[in-house]
């Protein structure tokens, strides 16, 4: 917004005295169209906008009408406002389902959605419309010379959601709650078996066992540490080389000795 702003300012100065500031103020709709474009596609989009939007009003219901409405998402597009130019790109398609400019501005609407979705922290409405767009785009145009784009940037903006996804059962370990860490990752594996966190999580599954078992009354302890060398057996059979071995060994250690002190509790306790 601030270089929008110093961009504006900067115009400002430019039509006092520039040949863009004449243009600007000139009545000749056939040079205002003509710069309008010349500046766009140089990439002096500041320059373009203020003219194609004055051209949106003076060119409609002409021939120009749809040249013009599509260089105005495009100069949006330039300025990096990816919330105007994705608004304008879509209308565009609405209105010109037709046009030769349909496909490169349904493209363009789902790459302004991926330009807005945020880092993985925050809220992610926007990565989710992202993906969207792009498949909606692809179900339109299956053959189009962007599909190999858009694949890639919907695996990207996935894997943006499953950082997300992981990173919360990642602060149910990190905060103590074990057992909603454990099965929150159950499930996140269930639902990317093939994730790039697959080794973390199976790790992190054993930690939480074993916290969850030595917080457990004893008639539980048995059974949950238990758990804990399943999910170690599981683990170690999937990542033998993994970084996280040695950890993830001494787990599997304390559980036996915790097993091992519940069996000769047990077995006093019925001698007794």
């Amino acid at each position: 917004m601030r270089i929008f702003l110093i961009s504006l300012l900067a115009i400002a100065a430019l039509a006092s005295c520039s040949e863009f500031g004449r243009v600007l103020k000139s009545k000749d709709v056939e040079l205002k169209y003509a710069k309008a474009i010349q500046y766009t596609d140089s990439g002096e989009c500041y320059k373009a906008l203020p003219l194609l939007e004055e051209l949106m009003g003076l060119c409609r219901g002409t021939d120009k009408a749809e040249k013009v409405f599509y260089y105005y998402a495009t100069a949006h597009f330039c300025v990096e406002d990816y919330y105007l130019a994705g608004y304008y790109y879509k209308q565009f398609t609405r209105t010109y389902p037709t046009s030769a400019y349909a496909e490169d501005c349904l493209y363009h609407a789902a790459l302004c959605s991926q330009r807005l979705s945020p880092e993985f922290s925050l809220d992610q409405e926007e990565t989710r419309a992202a993906i969207n767009d792009f498949q909606l785009f692809l179900d339109r145009y299956p053959n189009s010379e962007f599909r190999d784009t858009c694949n890639y940037l919907i695996y990207k903006l996935n894997s943006k959601l499953e950082r997300k996804e992981f990173e919360v059962c990642r602060l149910y370990v990190k905060t103590g709650k074990y057992k909603s860490g454990s099965q929150s990752l159950k499930d996140f594996l269930k639902r990317h078996p093939a994730s790039d966190f697959k080794e973390e999580a199976m790790f992190l599954i054993i930690k939480s066992n074993f916290e969850f078992a030595l917080n457990s009354v004893e008639a539980k302890q048995a059974e949950r540490f238990e758990a804990v060398q399943e999910s170690f057996s599981t683990f170690a059979a999937a990542f033998p080389e993994s970084g996280y071995m040695r950890e993830a060994e001494s787990f599997r250690d304390r559980s036996l000795r915790q097993l091992e002190k519940l069996k000769e509790s047990n077995s006093e306790a019925g001698l007794q």
